[in-house]
């Protein structure tokens, strides 16, 4: 475990008080959610977001402790979602609440929108932690934030979300070593000591640090974002010979031509290379090897929340970014795709009122995470502008009364490069992630949305490509969960009407508009 290099400031005591207005009724039914049954104290929170970490290629398989201390003590969501398989999107629906058309952060790139100025100036000033604040919890942040966060020309280090007490931020996207962080708006560097700079450790010992130094009187928040398991998979050195003997899951889509789908699935050769089967093989295994660190990490903070009598009044959620594919349709490894493999992410809860044990069903989407928050934390949800919904009736129906939604929007923006990979000259301009082999994995025209329906009668996926073609996929989930063959041709078209009609309403819903859609 690496040793702390310089531990964040102990927030100071605040005041606390009931609005004059409030009944007796009113603070009953809140603390409900908001107490546990030893102490009148509002519950505390804690996310734990991983960056690039599947579930549906046994992403959390090497995650015993995990899977021990979070899902076995509380709920695991099965049918949990990104609504866009991308980093700084999805984190940014995550701090808000809403999907990407709403707020505007729409992939990896500055001009994408991802922490750009119009992103703090707008989304990020009414983001969950400013309303966590106004409640008095105390803030913590350590870990990745966003892949453009402290660049140049947009606040560099010295920018600091509003709502967050104490800041530890990644400057840029996910390293190991040899990073600069921003703490509490100053510069900090790191080299390549295990001991004072391996990243997933000083996340968690700063973390525990801020424990030890909060105050007792008052609830906490703390988002933790380790980089693991994203690229460059540097594990710690403990770890770098485990499942020397692991290889990527070769069934399902495994190495499948990309028949009738867009066409940047049906640029890769299938069966692909040696190269990039040796490849994707040591991308999986490090992966792998990178996560025993968080797991690590999340053994050690449930046992510092046990010690200082907290872990019974603290919510503890933890999920991904996004998901991950590794030779699924011949693509050697990345996500952006609209596939189960890149959507799909874990999702385990466990806190106040939530039964041991449970597997639940229901969909859940990762801009429920902020409303849901806020929910735990008290906040009245119909003031907040949100496309989401709170999920904790799903896992605690004791404490609130609540209905599944019926669709989701799956949205993507693709990237790409004015100018040829020098790397692969002859794939032209416009594409991006060529790699390995020169197999692109995104593009200008990998921009797509889909609308997706989970239930009892209907498993189904309908997309549509914003390109030259109009492309459209549509997979019957339930017959194909592997999704290899477009039915398109096929359905009856009263279906593809009623999910071309459902998904217009979701590309410009808004608020309750994206929960109402039928």
């Amino acid at each position: 475990m690496a040793a702390l290099r310089s531990g964040p400031g102990a927030t100071g005591p605040r005041r606390r008080g009931l609005p004059a207005a409030a009944t007796l009724l009113t603070v009953l039914l809140t603390c409900c959610v908001r107490c546990s049954a030893q102490t009148d104290k509002p519950s505390n929170i804690i996310l734990i977001l991983a960056d690039d970490q599947d579930v549906h290629l046994g992403g959390m398989t090497p995650m015993k402790k995990t899977k021990a201390l979070i899902g076995e003590a509380g709920a695991t969501f099965v049918n949990a979602f990104t609504v866009t398989p991308l980093c700084c999107p999805s984190r940014s629906s995550i701090l808000t609440g809403q999907y990407p058309h709403n707020h505007e952060v729409r992939n990896n790139s500055l001009s994408g929108n991802c922490s750009s100025i119009q992103w703090q100036k707008g989304p990020e000033s009414t983001a969950f932690p400013v309303y966590l604040n106004k409640q008095k919890y105390q803030t913590f942040f350590a870990g990745k934030y966003l892949n453009q966060y402290g660049k140049k020309d947009e606040g560099e280090v010295g920018h600091v979300p509003p709502g967050w007490d104490q800041w530890h931020a990644l400057v840029g996207n996910s390293q190991y070593y040899n990073y600069t962080l921003s703490v509490n708006g100053k510069e900090e560097k790191h080299a390549d000591s295990y001991e004072q700079d391996y990243f997933t450790d000083l996340i968690t010992n700063r973390s525990l640090h801020f424990l030890d130094d909060r105050s007792p009187q008052h609830p906490f928040f703390m988002m933790l974002s380790p980089p693991a398991p994203h690229s460059p998979w540097t594990a710690a050195p403990q770890y770098q010979k485990e499942f020397s003997d692991v290889k990527a899951p070769r069934g399902g889509s495994f190495d499948k031509p990309g028949k009738d789908k867009h066409w940047l699935l049906r640029q890769p050769v299938s069966p692909m290379p040696k190269t990039s089967l040796t490849f994707l093989d040591n991308a999986y295994r490090k992966r792998w090897q990178t996560l025993l660190s968080v797991d690590d990490m999340v053994e050690l903070l449930v046992k510092k929340l046990e010690s200082i009598k907290e872990l019974d009044n603290t919510y503890i959620i933890y999920t991904s970014d996004n998901g991950y594919h590794t030779g699924q349709f011949s693509l050697p490894i990345d996500k952006r795709q609209l596939y189960e493999f890149d959507i799909r992410v874990p999702l385990m809860v466990r806190g106040p009122g939530i039964k041991p044990n449970q597997t639940l069903q229901p969909l859940v989407l990762n801009i429920d995470l902020a409303p849901t928050i806020l929910d735990i934390s008290g906040v009245n949800l119909t003031t907040l502008n949100v496309d989401g919904q709170s999920f904790l009736s799903q896992m605690a129906p004791t404490l609130r009364n609540g209905t599944a939604r019926p669709f989701f929007l799956v949205e993507y923006t693709g990237e790409g490069h004015e100018k040829a990979d020098p790397d692969c000259p002859k794939l032209g301009p416009g594409l991006s992630q060529c790699f390995p082999d020169c197999v692109c994995e995104d593009a200008y025209n990998n921009t797509y949305a889909c609308v997706r329906t989970l239930d009892k009668e209907h498993d189904l996926q309908y997309c549509e490509f914003a390109d030259s073609e109009s492309f459209v996929e549509v997979y019957n989930l339930t017959s194909d969960p592997h999704q290899l063959e477009n039915i398109l041709k096929s359905v009856d078209p009263a279906v593809l009407q009623a999910m071309n009609q459902r998904l217009i309403k979701l590309q410009s819903c808004q608020g309750n508009s994206c929960r109402d859609v039928k």
